[in-house]
């Protein structure tokens, strides 16, 4: 837990602040920050446990000692929302949204994975139709115009040869 100090100039006022910082500089690279961010909810869901054993067990005389934890959860909020404007993380509105009906996000994972096996293997139908299509033409066409269909062949085998 930090050490914490009175504010100069509060005037009683319960307001207190940290003596160190774990703010992260802008140089840091984003896992880092991914990291700092994730430190600080943990930090945040701590002092969230602290402040509902204060709370449990109120009496008047606890009372400095929850607001000293109060202004640490603040603190620690302000921290982690300084910290998360560095974190560049795009989720999925779906994913929020199976988050809230209580489902596992990986269901949305697993969903687009089959939905790109579906579109893979649609697609590679598609190409095996034109290769048939194409085999199918060339023998037509070979027995309609032989000559046509060797010159065809030799120039493909010789641009192929160039690439």
């Amino acid at each position: 837990m930090d050490s914490l100090a009175p504010s100069g100039g509060g005037g009683g006022n319960g307001v207190v602040s940290p003596t160190e910082t774990t703010t992260a500089t802008s140089s840091q690279d984003p896992k880092q920050n991914l990291d700092e961010t994730i430190n600080s909810i943990q930090k945040s869901l701590g002092l969230l446990h602290q402040l509902y054993l204060t709370v449990s067990s109120f009496n008047l005389a606890s009372q400095p000692h929850l607001l000293q934890r109060l202004n640490n959860l603040v603190l620690e909020l302000d921290n982690m929302s300084k910290l998360s404007e560095k974190c560049n993380i795009d989720v999925p509105m779906e994913v929020l949204n199976l988050i809230d009906d209580g489902k596992n996000p990986d269901e949305f994972t697993r969903e687009v994975l089959n939905k790109c096996i579906a579109k893979n293997q649609i697609t590679k139908g598609k190409a095996d139709a034109l290769k048939g299509l194409r085999k199918h033409l060339l023998e037509e066409l070979d027995q309609s115009f032989p000559d046509e269909v060797e010159t065809y062949r030799e120039i493909r085998s010789a641009s192929a040869a160039v690439s």
